[in-house]
């Protein structure tokens, strides 16, 4: 191995372990190695600008734009709405808490685009109220925790817009549709668990809604729900890009949270602007660090070498995929997915292309690979918060979150083997 590239590993390992942010590290780990490759003039002057360069991008407009229309919706009495239509639907089902919490957190982490967001917000809510029911709260975290992640394959996804980013120019809006299906297909897993765990372990079920409280619960969820239909209809019928439908959204969620449900005060939004600011400052350093990791990575022909030593490894395409999978799911779990996603593309992109696998596949199949590591120990944001709502350790989520483990490994393997999966929908659009 090169000693440029060991150094990259060996500073960035000591500093995830020293906790220095991830952000930080990635940047002083790059630093460090362009100091070995080139002089210190060219090495600083270099990653300035590589960090800059790698937030100066159009479609990069879009992320600020999303994140303040979710913490809007986050704010404005979206999630309660949505945990109400959802219990009339399957309240009274085996596991229906569980599954209203599911389904909940799918609609809401579509509407935020928000993970963290999504666990807080309906977490909050359906973590107690689970356990006032009588459902562990180790179990009632671990379902929070995994369903949050489905939200972030179903659009607006800031994921998918940073990997058509790190792709080249992957279509923004044929990834936002090829989100659907894999999406609500790792809801329906999730609940299948909840249901499975729940006959086992007794739990009671709830009462049973009728059609007129189905009817008016749905009537106060729609005004939310429209949103997504708002965003994507606007992109695939040309009306506004991916970016534009950013500040579409943050409008409709304006409206909705202000005047519709109004719940955000005037006076709030200067909290939730300070809020949107910070959390699109710390985006947009990971995008800057991580685009410099990525460069450097390029410079010296990791992403080559590595393709090369795979495909000598093996020229079974399932092999190599595989192999793909266990290394995302392993990165997932030390590393954000921002990061993540920008690093490792260029390096496994042209191996997954050279397969025969659609760069839009391949998205869908690595986003989900990093839900998982969103889930998991030990850098899985979305699990300590889960863990923090619960008042529960990591070591009691260990053994409810396994078959939830189980169920998003089962549809990562459907999405990465069988490509009508993520493709059928974006093929139905002629994206």
């Amino acid at each position: 191995m090169d000693i440029s590239i060991l150094l990259l590993i060996v500073v960035f390992l000591l500093l995830l372990l020293t906790n220095v942010p991830i952000s930080i590290s990635i940047g002083l780990a790059t630093l460090a190695t362009m100091l070995v490759t080139i002089d210190i003039t060219p090495a600083l002057t270099t990653v300035a600008q590589r960090m800059a360069g790698g937030i100066n991008g159009f479609a990069l407009l879009a992320i600020p734009f999303f994140i303040l229309s979710g913490i809007l919706m986050g704010q404005g009495g979206i999630a309660h709405r949505l945990i109400e239509f959802a219990k009339t639907l399957l309240g009274a089902l085996p596991g229906g808490l569980a599954m209203v919490n599911v389904i909940s957190s799918t609609l809401f982490g579509a509407i935020s685009g928000s993970a963290v967001a999504s666990t807080s917000a309906i977490g909050g809510f359906m973590i107690p109220a689970m356990k006032k029911e009588g459902y562990d709260p180790a179990f009632s975290a671990a379902v929070s925790v995994t369903a949050s992640t489905t939200g972030l394959l179903i659009p607006p996804s800031n994921i998918l817009i940073i990997f058509s980013l790190a792709s080249g120019g992957v279509s923004i809006a044929a990834l936002f549709i090829a989100g659907y299906v894999p999406g609500l297909l790792l809801a329906a897993a999730l609940m299948v668990v909840c249901a499975i765990y729940a006959k086992k372990h007794n739990y009671p079920l709830g009462k049973r809604s009728t059609l007129a409280e189905v009817f008016k619960a749905g009537l106060a969820a729609l005004p939310a729900l429209f949103l997504i239909f708002l965003v994507i209809g606007g992109i695939l019928s040309g009306v506004f890009t991916a970016t534009e439908a950013g500040v579409i959204a943050v409008l409709y969620a304006l409206l909705l949270s202000v005047g519709i449900y109004r719940e955000v005060k005037i006076s709030d939004l200067a909290n939730i602007l300070l809020k949107s600011v910070e959390t699109t400052a710390v985006v947009m350093l990971l995008i800057a660090a991580s685009s410099a990791m990525s460069w450097i990575l390029s410079y010296t022909n990791i992403p080559q070498d590595l393709s090369a030593a795979m495909l000598a490894l093996s020229d079974n395409p399932i092999m190599i995929l595989l192999m793909i999978n266990l290394i995302l799911l392993m990165v997932g779990t030390f590393m954000d997915m921002t990061p993540a996603v920008l690093i490792f593309t260029p390096i496994f992109l042209p191996i997954a292309t050279s397969l025969g696998i659609e760069p839009t596949q391949f998205g869908i199949m690595m986003v989900l690979n990093l839900c998982i590591g969103l889930c998991t120990p030990p850098v899985g944001s979305v699990l300590f918060v889960g863990c923090g709502i619960a008042k529960t350790s990591i070591q009691q989520i260990v053994k409810p979150i396994l078959p939830m483990y189980a169920a998003m490994i089962t549809v990562l393997l459907l999405v990465t083997f069988v490509p009508a999966i993520s493709l059928w929908l974006p093929g139905l659009f002629g994206l």
